[in-house]
């Protein structure tokens, strides 16, 4: 079985933040807060609970992955690759055409 495609973390953005809030000094100046970006799909998840900015970018990612906007992507890229959508955009013009 062969992969159609494969993600890695060059294909995301990750952003780091000073979280704020209670916790004084650790909070408020250390950029624990990770911030993933997904640009193809357009999907954005941030994690800021924790004090290791390494887990926060694990979980981050983690949640970009399970959003909504990702999942779609990843559907309408795999039933493209597989030859089953030959164009994405005609499909979503067929779709919103006014007799529908």
């Amino acid at each position: 079985m062969n992969l159609l495609f494969s993600l890695t973390s060059n294909d995301f953005v990750f952003q780091t933040f000073c979280t704020g809030g209670k916790g004084g000094q650790h909070r408020n100046a250390k950029q624990n807060g990770v911030r993933c970006i997904h640009p193809p799909s357009g999907a954005v998840a941030e994690h800021r609970d924790g004090r290791d900015q390494y887990k926060n970018k694990q979980e981050a990612f983690r949640k970009c992955c399970e959003s909504v906007k990702f999942k779609n992507w990843h559907k309408l890229e795999t039933l493209r690759r597989l030859g089953v959508l030959r164009n994405v955009e005609e499909e979503v013009d067929k779709q919103m055409a006014p007799e529908n």
